[in-house]
């Protein structure tokens, strides 16, 4: 598997560079990089194995049947097919659970399929420099939201005060 530190990997936002994170920062990461041991995103499967159709996957998941065929032509699910039907088993199940770990995580598409070519399969492979220069990068995305917030607030409060400034302006 090619390793997910290369520039191909730096995408969006030029990855910032990573930092040396001080040590309690550094135990927090060693500790949400942990392997989770239930996956979240899959939901139970049946001990048949029995393909579920593409409206099943996407009720089971709770996604669109739109973002299901969005993957599938990124070629990051490659379900098979009966005629025009697409047939999910287990292993396009555990992909998809990938994928939804990853874009939970705020990685890009390009970035989740190379974490998909983890050999075994089972959830995906991130090293300790990966998550903390995910986590800084998620990091910095907060913090533009919360000024974005702040700003927003500033902005809609100003409304009302010119509504009361109109009142004391116009008393009825």
């Amino acid at each position: 598997m090619t390793p997910l530190n290369g520039p191909q990997f730096m995408a969006p936002h030029a990855r910032m560079a990573a930092m040396d994170p001080g040590d309690a920062q550094a135990a927090r990461i060693d500790n949400f990089c942990e392997p989770e041991t239930g996956e979240a995103d899959s939901p139970p499967d049946t001990a048949t194995d029995r393909p579920s159709t593409i409206s099943e996957v996407a009720h089971d998941f709770g996604i669109t049947l739109r973002a299901l065929r969005f993957y599938e032509a990124k070629r990051l699910l490659v379900p098979r097919r009966r005629g025009a039907t697409r047939l999910y088993r287990r292993n396009d199940r555990e992909r998809l659970a990938i994928i939804l770990t990853g874009r939970r995580l705020g990685f890009t598409l390009a970035e989740i399929g190379l974490l998909l070519g983890r050999p075994n399969g089972k959830g995906p492979h991130l090293t300790r420099e990966q998550c903390v220069m995910q986590i800084n990068l998620l990091e910095q995305q907060k913090r533009g939201i919360e000024i974005a917030i702040a700003e927003l607030r500033r902005i809609c409060t100003s409304f009302y005060r010119e509504r009361l400034d109109e009142a004391d302006e116009h008393p009825r």
